[in-house]
């Protein structure tokens, strides 16, 4: 017998719980004021739609992220490093809030953290 294993999108509560994570954590990532100017001109209920495509099709989910690359859309903003970093952090606690166990919160960061090169435009670059 062949058991299918869950997908990180499955373990942690599928669509329900990534719409719960985009709104908590898209509310935390706002009040920040290292990251807020960065949204200042934005439509947040875009954002949030194209994050809940985004953190589905990352981890493992059905749904299909339909926005542009992440390096075209990120490029020439400012972001460094230390925003991400920041963005991270919020994106933890929030994981947090709603719940998610230790190890889908270190696998979920880890797939996150693939994306930082090309959100921060430095990859390819040397340090």
């Amino acid at each position: 017998m062949i058991s299918k294993q869950q997908t990180l999108f499955e373990r942690i509560g599928g669509d329900q719980a990534i719409t719960e994570l985009i709104h908590k954590f898209y509310d935390r990532v706002v009040a920040d004021p290292e990251l807020k100017p960065f949204f200042k001109n934005a439509s947040m209920e875009k954002i949030r739609r194209m994050q809940r495509e985004f953190f589905s099709a990352a981890l493992d989910g059905p749904i299909t992220y339909t926005g542009k690359p992440l390096g075209y859309v990120h490029h020439g903003r400012g972001i460094t490093k230390h925003h991400f970093a920041l963005y991270v952090g919020h994106l933890i606690q929030a994981l947090e809030k709603i719940n998610i166990n230790d190890q889908d919160v270190q696998d979920i960061i880890s797939r996150i953290n693939t994306y930082a090169d090309e959100i921060t435009g430095t990859a390819g670059s040397m340090g």
